[in-house]
């Protein structure tokens, strides 16, 4: 007897077929087999994560707000939360301007849904944050990088290109996936430029607490309050596992953003937004924050020094002031694709660098992260990372050279 119903037929949207997996958690996926040693995902350390002070966070809201903490809530999110992340920013902010996401990478999303149109020109840094990349992708948009060096943005091609862009998205403080701090002079151009080109900022600042010996110069965002957007996010000074961020908007575009807020998921946890402002009530995050810096600045010299010892001849790389990250450029031949599969054979794992451009992919960089390995996994993830490299280099000057047509 024949099936009188029709086998199901999924047709997927045009934005869906946009989507691509993320490059960083599918190589998550291969540093999970045992006794790799992995520099390659953006996680805080667990060290860091404040488990008493949430324990105790955790018994007080339940026994004196349950009700309110297990309920549905405002969907711009608990009003003390807002008020708290008003309060710690280095320009006047009204908690009004304040909406709290799920996780800053919300935040993407929703300036992503609010401000692109499909083959709009949005402006970002080379290389740039590939969850950025992906949160803009399923709107269509027409991708554009911005030439960088050491100290930031390139300003000169950051004008010739701006004409048209819907934003410039940035990430000044230790960005990912380089680590590399925008310097004082260049927001000062940036800002300026930006302001007088009529191309609004979207500033992302995950990291710009996680500072070393001194704190980086003023956010975009605090010299033009009116033409910038900014995103961060309570994942790296407490815990990622909360999912909570924040957007701080002018008022012109914000109930645009909150809007979209409210059809992606209503609002953010209400239980967890009240344990963050329970948790950072007298000053905690003043006390704990720099328990971070002194870990990840062991860390991170550690990594330097191991670099010093184990890269071979014409590696190049930055020393970041704070952050997360080291960006590595490998001597001419390397494609760190390629690598990656020889690298974790000898028990280590990176993220190729190709996946952080949005044109013109630099396929001799890597990202490495030193804050979630300990000094001595570092040393020995180092030095076997340099192993395969001279090998991978080895092996490609042994290959005859193809011979030519006659």
């Amino acid at each position: 007897m024949s099936n009188p119903n029709k086998p199901n037929h999924w047709t997927l949207s045009a934005r869906a077929e946009k989507m691509n997996p993320s490059v960083l958690r599918e190589i998550l996926k291969v540093t999970e087999k045992p006794g790799i040693i992995s520099f390659a995902g953006g996680l805080p350390s667990p060290k860091t994560f404040p488990v008493e002070a949430f324990r105790e966070a955790c018994d007080k809201v339940l026994r004196e707000d349950a009700q309110a903490a297990l309920q549905y809530a405002a969907s711009e999110g608990f009003g003390p939360l807002r008020e708290l992340v008003a309060s710690r920013l280095p320009w006047d902010v009204s908690p009004s301007q304040v909406l709290i996401t799920t996780g800053s990478q919300q935040g993407l999303d929703l300036v992503a849904k609010v401000l692109i149109d499909e083959g709009s020109k949005v402006l970002v840094e080379t290389p740039t944050y590939l969850g950025a990349l992906q949160a803009f992708a399923p709107m269509e948009p027409k991708v554009v990088g911005v030439a960088c060096d050491e100290e930031g943005v390139d300003i000169e091609d950051f004008s010739r290109k701006a004409e048209g862009a819907r934003f410039f998205y940035v990430l000044p403080n230790f960005q990912n996936p380089t680590g590399r701090t925008m310097s004082e002079a260049r927001r000062a151009a940036l800002s300026a430029a930006a302001a007088k080109l009529g191309v609004p900022l979207v500033e992302d600042n995950p990291y710009g607490d996680l500072w070393f010996d001194q704190a980086p110069a003023a956010p975009l965002t605090a010299r033009n309050p009116e033409g910038c957007i900014y995103l961060g996010s309570f994942s790296k000074v407490l815990a990622p596992g909360l999912r909570l961020g924040y957007i701080v908007a002018p008022a012109a575009i914000m109930p645009k953003i909150l809007q979209a807020k409210q059809a992606a998921d209503l609002h953010s946890p209400s239980f967890t937004q009240r344990m963050v402002a329970e948790v950072s009530k007298n000053n905690f995050l003043d006390e704990h924050i720099p328990t971070i810096r002194a870990l990840y600045k062991r860390q991170c010299e550690a990594m330097q020094d191991a670099m010093k010892r184990e890269m071979p001849a014409g590696t190049e790389w930055n020393t970041p002031t704070g952050g997360m990250f080291l960006w590595v450029r490998l001597p001419e031949g390397v494609d760190t694709v390629k690598l990656l599969p020889e690298a974790v054979e000898r028990g280590v794992a990176f993220v190729p660098g190709a996946a952080f451009y949005a044109d013109n992919a630099d396929s001799r960089t890597m990202r490495l992260s030193f804050v979630t390995a300990s000094v001595e996994q570092i040393n020995i993830g180092i030095k076997a990372l340099g192993e395969a490299i001279r090998a991978h280099l080895a092996a490609r000057s042994a290959k005859p050279e193809p011979a030519l047509e006659t």
